[in-house]
């Protein structure tokens, strides 16, 4: 058998005084109530979701994975190709498989190159193949 007490604050203002009461004794159920005293604590609402900040966040990541993603290999290719347009007669460039030579000729899709000059060899190689044009970067 338990006891059941109420303990209640008075609403007059006075918060020093606590008044309780002893109710009678009952074994079934319990029931506590507890009010505040804190006239604002009512009004506080709970956040149900992300507040903005997060979305914030996500927006900046969104972009710097575009800008490491797409922005930096389209940025490199537009300057291979640039580099490809500005290719001229007697440049020298070395390939993506390392061979160096002198440009010979130019056209849509290929480039000739002479790689040695004592035996005059030359080879076609696709535009796509030169890695960098040595005469201009030094």
């Amino acid at each position: 058998m338990e006891q059941i007490w109420i303990i209640a604050q008075a609403s007059d203002g006075n918060t020093s005084m606590v008044t309780s009461e002893n109710i009678g004794t009952n074994t079934d159920e319990q029931t506590v109530t507890q009010e505040s005293s804190d006239p604002n604590q009512g009004n506080i609402q709970p956040r149900t979701g992300p507040g903005p900040m997060i979305w914030v966040f996500y927006g900046l990541l969104i972009v710097m994975m575009y800008m490491i993603m797409f922005r930096g290999p389209k940025k490199k290719q537009q300057q291979h190709t640039r580099m490809i347009k500005g290719l001229e007669k007697n440049d020298r460039v070395r390939t993506i498989g390392g061979i160096i030579g002198t440009v010979i000729d130019v056209k849509d899709d290929e480039i000739l190159l002479k790689v040695d000059e004592t035996n005059n060899t030359k080879i076609r190689v696709a535009t796509s193949a030169v890695g960098k044009n040595l005469t201009k970067e030094s």
